[in-house]
């Protein structure tokens, strides 16, 4: 029951990257701004996600190089601790995921926070049942200028029989973690499953990785795939792609997963097979969305088609579910809210990266993605351990390059290599620029670098 109205500006919904700066540059800009999330303030990337995953990353990494000395340094131990990892992450980077920080920057920057769940009520009206415990009552809000939906996304799990019975992990319970397990079977070999294979592997635990489509990383290009599931399998990494798994089962301590007629075994089960937008219990159907719907349509403004006063940003837009994507989203939507000139939101270069070791970095379209698209295609690809660089560091990697023949212009670069992920900063400069093919020709490569191994690639387009 709603004990109160009040009027605000705008209301912001969901406060993870995208929302939050969304808030705090709406406040700054002198409107009342109200900022609304019934969880962490900062969202799943600062908490469990982008920051956490990285420090586990970076930590299994440095094990990796001390293990590659003895082939270019001499002699090395390597004693695997997990101990300084799980301090980090609970120290440095979550305050033991206290979000009192991020709170107080907020609040600072002007925005009125309130922690609870919300839900649409109408048009530019938001109603917010604070968190249990507070002691008050629904507030509802009405927003002269309009409501800015970033609600993300939450893990999610598939059918199979028995799983939702067993205490499974997600990507939440793996990075708060104090001790490793023996063992590990990992259900999803996409980008987060990948990574935390690995990860995990090079601290000690035996990982089994289960993917159900053909390979790993399957949105990535072919060549990419087969390359990080190569350095999975001489890691020690079991990969079965094409899995069908029929039940999960926990008993005594133990997992037990059937696949493909073989019964695995495990301590954890670490499910990362996909996530789902937030959207359930919004009140879509309030402003005349589907309630039903997996992702809000957009404009290139960020307003939500047939939804008047209304933006969404962020995953739920169905544009990419990458931090960068939400705040290059929010800084839009922002412009548009304030009645300030800029570029609309373009979503022909979108990056991502894959923190493996290698790692995959991608931007525009695979190659099946262009064909499909029924462009002219040239694709040239290069090993980085016959660029100068690879070779002295004996990295393993590639970069491929799609090109859209008719224009002469590249349609989707990608690097897969140690420092992919910084190789890729040039290649999405020329995808969104649409530089001319002939103009990176005429380039002058820093020698010796990863990223001349992009010139390589240029000279074997076919």
């Amino acid at each position: 029951m709603t004990s109160e109205s009040r009027q605000v500006d705008v209301v912001v919904v969901g406060l993870g990257p995208g929302g939050e700066s969304a808030a705090t540059q709406l406040a700054r800009a002198g409107l009342s701004v109200v900022g609304v999330d019934r969880r962490l303030v900062g969202g799943e990337c600062p908490y469990y996600g982008c920051i956490p995953s990285k420090m586990m990353i970076r930590a299994a990494d440095v094990l990796a190089e001390a293990r590659r000395v003895a082939d270019l340094a001499g002699a090395s131990t390597v004693t695997p601790d997990w101990s300084p990892v799980h301090a980090r992450i609970r120290d440095e980077a979550t305050t033991d995921w206290d979000d009192q920080a991020a709170v107080d920057r907020l609040e600072d920057a002007g925005v009125t926070f309130v922690r609870g769940a919300a839900r649409l009520t109408g048009p530019r009206t938001v109603e917010v049942d604070p968190s249990t415990g507070s002691g008050q009552g629904a507030v509802r809000y009405t927003a002269t200028r309009g409501v800015v939906l970033n609600t993300g996304t939450d893990p999610s799990a598939p059918p199979v029989d028995g799983l939702a019975g067993t205490p499974f992990w997600t990507n939440r319970d793996a990075v708060r973690l104090a001790d490793l397990p023996a063992s590990l079977i990992v259900v999803g070999g996409g980008a987060i499953g990948a990574e935390m294979a690995q990860a995990f592997s090079r601290f000690g635990v035996r990982v089994t990785l289960l993917e159900v489509a053909d390979r790993i990383l399957a949105p990535e290009e072919p060549e990419s795939s087969a390359l990080v599931a190569d350095v999975f399998a001489k890691e020690g990494i079991q990969v079965l792609a094409g899995a069908t798994i029929s039940s999960v089962s926990y008993a005594e301590g133990r997992f037990t997963v059937e696949v493909d007629g073989q019964s695995l075994h495990a301590d954890k089960l670490l499910v990362a097979a996909g996530r789902r937008p937030a959207l359930a219990g919004l009140g879509l159907d309030t402003v005349g969305l589907d309630p039903e719907a997996r992702s809000i349509d957009t404009d290139e403004r960020l307003r939500a088609t047939g939804a008047e006063g209304l933006w969404a940003i962020g995953d739920i837009t169905g544009k990419g579910a990458f931090t960068h994507m939400s705040m290059y989203q929010a800084a839009v939507a922002v412009r548009d809210i304030l009645g300030q000139d800029g570029p609309p939101a373009t979503y022909h270069a979108v990056p991502h990266v894959t923190f493996t070791d290698p790692e995959v970095g991608s931007v525009g379209m695979t190659e099946q993605q262009a064909r499909d698209a029924g462009l002219s295609v040239r694709v040239g690809t290069t090993d980085l351990a016959s660029s100068t660089r690879g070779w002295i560091a004996r990295a393993e990697g590639l970069v491929k390059l799609v090109e859209d023949a008719d224009r002469g212009c590249w349609s989707g670069p990608r690097p897969s290599a140690r420092a992919g992920g910084e190789v890729l900063s040039m290649l999405v400069t020329a995808v969104h620029a649409e530089i001319p093919t002939d103009t990176l020709r005429s380039m002058i490569y820093a020698y010796p670098t990863f990223h001349r191994a992009v010139e390589d690639a240029l000279s074997s387009l076919a």
